[in-house]
Order: structure tokens, then C-alpha cells, then sequence
């Protein structure tokens, strides 16, 4: 575990040299007090990509993202937090400091690193097996090359050969010092008392790598014509492997599926080789278990579009398809492809090459709608209501889309397909987002287990810093950006709270103002800023804009970036004082505002609220509800003429 001391001193190091860090991976040309290039995490012609040195950050106004050196190199090159740390260490020679961990912490985490090092091993070995040795050249390098793929695609992927020997790996492993217990515990070894035996032998190997390229498992292909025997075999799940939570190919294809914005996925290994040998290497594969969220939202750190290219085989379809649901569910935008009947990824790439099947995806990939009525009309026979349960499968399906326009576009398109009128489709969508809200009620919260030495940076969520649905959210982003920017500067004048005068800086301020009136967000980000923020109050030598830029949590540094580098304004309050001043000559007026700015439109939405319930009251005769609502509308009412004149005429309305 890296001293924090060290890292304090890493994160000054690379912000203080930003430009350095960036330029060794964009070209980057000065423009006034800044320097620009083009994006290197999306496609782009006119440069977008803004590096400020006086900043410490980097910002991209194509694709929106932003951050600071650390960032950055997470970002491109798909490593961890402390992987980043270590390798800006490295760059500006500081040395790193570790610090004991906890005997539970030491010996879980010298546990996971026995079982990295005996994978690593066994995938050196199984490669050695493959080029070195007879049997290896014969049976596994045969095979290989029979099924056309080339030397530098087999390096790669790091593929092997496992020896027909019962025990090969685990006593040559046990002769080179790896324990017994780690072999079994990776899934290597089989043991039973006396018995040992290693559980890929006769085939031929495929390693699979973690997001940073370490070998964490294995899948094995087996040669021989076996009824008996399982054509393919992966490792058990382990402490270091869960195989809902990775995908096969991913750390070879996570740069180009930023650079592509576009990932495929196909389902089995060779899928995966022939695509790469193609030249086409924004590629992975579910492996043949079924699709995970897990798995869609790995995908979807590095791009929100995914074509999922099925082979024509139609009983394998339907079995798949509620993968669909679950990538759509996740916000994703997803085409999907049918292959040719008789034909699968692997040999189709093999069969036209890069240029062609490109040409083939963008010219016959469709909509999921299309795609699963072709799929499953088949079944109707004209029936009508087998015609009834597919329209209403399909609208389970979209209903399931998070974002409302994308949901209307696919409800329009699904009204024309089946020839349904889309107030119908609407209703059935309403009835069936209402027993969902039902059941999502009834049940519990509970809030995740935080383990020791977790980070935001290796989870597996992915972080939304902007909430489409808070009506607040511009107001909330501009109070942040006060806090960020101008939060250690001192108001001019005194402030008067309960009764007595108080000196105050403007982060004090903000959040005094916040707490009194216990506002919170319907963004979590924003309230962890503010949270943040608060607990840091008073700290000597506390730099909010140093502080959440670096922060470990990339949204939460990606947010922070974002407001620092824009400068939102209010027009409502910079329009009364005309443009040529700056916020920094203003903030006796702007703070108050800002905070006030958040507290009126967070009553006048409340108020809108109950307006609504209170006519809904009315239509059902609820007159219990109604007087609640009413009491609560002569608060509300207070509160608002209270807040829209408590700076006299300078009232925000």
C-alpha cells in the first residue's frame, strides 16, 4: 500500500508537468496559455483535445472527457490507480513508500499474488509447451496453424498446449517451488488426496488476461473426438477470476474500442483471433456463458455502442436474446448482426477479410426491434395471440431503455412493424415501469459492503456525473464550481447567522447554506463533493481544486475537471453587473446568489410537484391527502416569497 505522503507527492509532480505526461502520447501544439491536440480517446479532425499546464488538467469538448495526468493515464492505457501512481513514480523518479498493511489485508492480498504468479507461470509454460516440445509442435501447433492463424496472432494471445501427461504442470510447477495449494486454488490442479492432475491436459490453451493484461485463468480445447469429454473447459472461479466479470479479449481490444467508439462481441475465442487477424481488434467475447451486467458495463467504460454479431444458428439465438435486454437496460446503443447460415465469426473474417466484413456489418447490422421480430414472427403462424405475447415481449424489452427518446424512437418503430398505434404501446409500457416501481418499493436498501483496499477506480459500477432527470442540476453544478474555484477566499463582509456576525469563506458559506436548509442532491456525486468538501474544512493546506482534480474516483475528478474548465454562469445573476467583470470581483453578490439561485428553484419544483398531486387528489376524492397537500403548498408558499426576497431588490426570479 503506497504511503500517502508519496503519493501527495506524485500527484504534485504530474500536474505540476501535465504537458510532459500528455505529449508522450499526443501531439500537442501551444496556443496562448494552453496547448491542443487531437482526442486520442475518440476519432476527431479538428482538435478539441485542451491541455492548461496552469490547471493541472486535461479537457476534451468533443467526447467530454477530462482530468488530470493520473487520469489520464487510467484512461488510456486501462490501468489502475495505483498502477498509474507508480508509473508517474517512475517518470519523475520519485520513490515510491509503501506501508505495512493489515495482517488480514497482507496476507489477502499475498494470497491473490501467489495465485497471479503461478497463472503467469502456467501461461509461460503452457506457450513453451506449444513451440518447444514434439508433442506440442504436432498436436497443438498443428492445430493452430490447421485452423489458419498466424505465429504473431498465437503470440499475442499468449495461446498454449497442455500435455497429455496426467501431471506435467503441477509437478514441474512444484519442482520450480509453486505451492500445491495455489495450483488448486487457481483451478490448474485437480486434488484429490494422493491424486494430482492438471485440468487442461490434451488441449490446447487460450489465457485469458484481466483489463491490465495479467493472466487470471484459462480456457482449454480439447483435440480428441470424445463424447464424454467437455469440447471446452475454463478455469473455476477464484479469488482473482469471476468470469461473469471479464470478457475474453477485452485487454487487447480496450484501445481500440475508445478509438472505434464501437465494440463487437461475439461469442468463442477463435472468434476473437480471426477477428484480430482481420485487423480488426475492437473485438470480445462472452466465452459462452451467457451475458452479465457485470460484462456490459466493462464494455461500456470504453464505448456506449456494441454490435452483437450472432452466428445463423436460430435455437442459439433464442437462447441469447435476453442479453439484449440486459445491454439495453445499461443505457447501451445496441445493433446486432445474423451471420449467414452455416456461418460463424471465425470463418467468416477468415472468408472476407477486413474491408469486406466491415462493409458487411455497417450494411446489414439492424435494430434490435427488427431483429427480434424476424427472429420470432416465425413462431406466430399467423396466430393471434402468439402475435400478442411477441408484441408484448418486445415492449418488455423497451421499456426497459433508460433514456425516454431513445425509448419513443423505438416505440415508433415497433408501432409500424406490428402495425399497433403507438398510444397502445405507450399504455402497455406505463403498466409495465409501474409494477416495476412497485417492486423496487417493497423492497429493502441495501447498501453494498465497502471492503479494505477497494477503490472507486478498479469497481465495477460505472459513474453517471450528469443526471439527465434532477431538475436542479444546473444550479447545483454552479454552486460546485464556487466551492471548487473560489472556496478558501474570504467574503468581504461579515455574515450574520443566528443573530451574530461571522467572518466566512466561501466554501464555509456554501455549505453553512446547504446544511441549514438540509439540501441535498439527486446526484450522488454532488453530494460526495460537498461531503467531502465539508470534512476537509479547517485543514491547513486543503486545495479543493488540487484535491477532487486528483481524486482517485475518475467520475468525481472527470466532474470536477469539467467545471473548472467551463465557466457556466447564471444569466440571471452576471446580466445584472454586465460581462466585463469576473466572478472572483463579485463573489460578496454571486456566492449569496448562487446559494439562493439553488434554494428558489429547488422550492418552485416542490411546488410544481404538489400542484400535480393535488388536482390527482381531487380526481379521486382523496380529501385526507388533499388538506396534507394544501398545509404543505402554504409552507412551500412561505418559504418561497421568504427566499425571493431576502436579498430586496436584487431578488432572483
Amino acid at each position: 500500500m503506497i504511503d500517502s505522503a508519496t503519493v501527495d507527492r506524485i500527484m504534485e509532480a504530474a500536474q505540476g508537468q501535465i504537458t510532459d505526461v500528455i505529449s508522450e502520447y499526443v501531439n500537442l501544439k501551444r496556443r496562448g496559455i494552453n496547448y491542443i491536440g487531437n482526442c486520442p480517446f475518440h476519432n476527431e479532425k479538428t482538435p478539441s483535445f485542451i491541455v492548461s499546464p496552469h490547471k493541472g488538467i486535461f479537457k476534451c469538448f468533443g467526447c467530454g472527457k477530462g482530468g488530470n495526468a493520473v487520469n489520464f493515464l487510467m484512461e488510456h492505457e486501462q490501468i489502475t490507480f495505483v498502477e498509474a501512481i507508480k508509473s508517474l513514480g517512475r517518470k519523475f523518479h520519485i520513490h515510491i513508500e509503501e506501508r505495512e498493511p493489515s495482517p488480514e489485508a497482507l496476507q489477502h492480498q499475498n494470497e491473490r499474488e501467489s495465485m497471479m504468479v503461478v497463472t503467469e507461470y502456467a501461461a509461460k509454460y503452457f506457450a513453451q509447451t506449444l513451440y518447444e516440445t514434439d508433442e506440442g509442435q504436432s498436436v497443438g501447433l498443428g492445430y493452430f496453424r490447421q485452423r489458419g492463424f498466424r505465429d504473431d496472432i498465437i503470440k499475442k494471445f499468449q495461446l498454449g498446449y497442455s500435455p497429455e501427461q496426467r501431471d506435467a504442470l503441477t509437478r514441474q510447477a512444484q519442482q520450480h517451488g509453486y505451492k500445491i495449494e495455489f495450483l488448486e486454488k487457481t483451478g490448474l490442479s485437480i486434488v484429490r488426496d494422493d491424486y494430482k492432475a492438471d485440468r487442461f491436459r490434451g488441449r490446447v490453451i487460450f489465457p485469458i488476461h484481466s483489463l491490465s493484461g495479467k493472466v487470471i485463468a484459462f480456457g482449454g480445447r480439447v483435440l480428441k473426438s470424445d463424447a464424454k469429454t467437455a469440447k471446452y473447459l475454463n478455469s473455476p472461479e477464484s479469488e482473482i477470476y469471476h468470469k461473469s466479470r471479464i470478457l475474453y479479449g477485452i485487454y487487447q481490444a480496450r484501445q481500440e474500442m475508445v478509438r472505434q467508439d464501437r465494440t463487437y462481441l461475439v461469442e468463442g475465442y477463435t472468434d476473437v483471433l480471426s477477428f484480430h487477424q482481420a485487423g480488426i481488434t475492437n473485438v470480445v467475447a462472452s466465452s459462452g456463458t451467457a451475458l452479465t451486467v457485470d460484462q456490459i458495463r466493462l464494455m461500456a467504460r470504453f464505448t456506449p455502442n456494441i454490435t452483437i454479431i450472432y452466428d445463423g444458428d436460430p435455437a442459439g439465438i433464442k437462447a441469447s436474446i435476453r442479453g439484449i435486454d440486459l445491454v439495453l437496460e445499461e443505457g447501451m446503443n445496441v445493433k446486432v448482426l445474423l451471420l449467414p447460415e452455416g456461418e460463424d465469426p471465425d470463418s467468416f473474417a477468415k472468408k472476407l477479410g477486413k474491408e469486406k466484413l466491415l462493409q458487411y456489418i455497417r450494411d446489414n447490422e439492424t435494430d434490435f426491434i427488427k431483429f427480434k421480430t424476424s427472429i420470432l414472427l416465425e413462431d406466430t403462424h399467423n396466430d393471434p395471440i402468439k402475435r400478442a405475447q411477441l408484441i408484448q415481449d418486445i415492449v418488455r424489452t423497451i421499456s426497459v431503455i433508460p433514456d425516454s427518446i431513445v425509448r419513443a424512437v423505438y416505440i415508433k418503430e415497433c408501432s409500424k412493424l406490428m402495425n399497433v398505434e403507438e398510444p397502445v404501446l405507450y399504455t402497455e409500457i406505463g403498466k409495465i415501469k409501474k409494477k416495476k416501481q412497485e417492486k423496487e418499493a417493497l423492497r429493502p436498501a441495501v447498501r453494498p459492503p465497502v471492503h479494505e483496499g477497494s477503490t472507486p477506480s478498479n469497481s465495477n459500477t460505472t459513474a453517471v456525473p450528469l443526471i439527465a432527470s434532477n431538475p436542479l442540476e444546473p444550479e447545483e453544478r454552479e454552486v460546485l464550481r464556487f466551492l471548487i474555484k473560489y472556496g478558501d477566499q474570504m467574503l468581504s463582509g461579515p455574515v450574520t447567522i443566528d443573530g451574530e456576525e461571522k467572518s466566512m469563506s466561501v466554501g464555509e458559506y456554501i455549505v453553512h447554506g446547504l446544511n441549514a436548509d438540509d439540501v441535498r442532491s439527486q446526484n450522488p456525486l454532488h453530494n460526495q463533493i460537498i461531503e467531502e468538501y465539508e470534512a476537509h474544512l479547517g485543514t491547513p493546506g486543503f486545495m479543493a481544486n488540487r484535491y477532487f482534480v486528483s481524486h482517485p474516483d475518475p467520475a468525481v475528478s472527470g466532474l470536477v475537471t469539467d467545471l473548472i474548465a467551463r465557466e457556466y454562469q447564471l444569466s440571471r445573476i452576471h446580466n445584472k453587473y454586465g460581462p466585463v467583470k469576473k466572478d472572483e470581483e463579485m463573489l460578496d453578490d454571486l456566492v449569496p446568489r448562487v446559494v439562493t439561485e439553488l434554494k428558489w428553484k429547488m422550492v418552485k419544483v416542490r411546488m410544481d410537484q404538489v400542484r400535480q398531486q393535488l388536482k390527482e387528489a381531487q380526481e379521486q376524492g382523496n380529501h385526507e391527502k388533499l388538506m396534507e397537500l394544501i398545509q404543505e403548498m402554504t409552507v412551500l408558499q412561505q418559504a418561497f416569497k421568504f427566499i425571493s426576497h431576502q436579498h430586496g431588490e436584487r431578488t432572483i426570479i
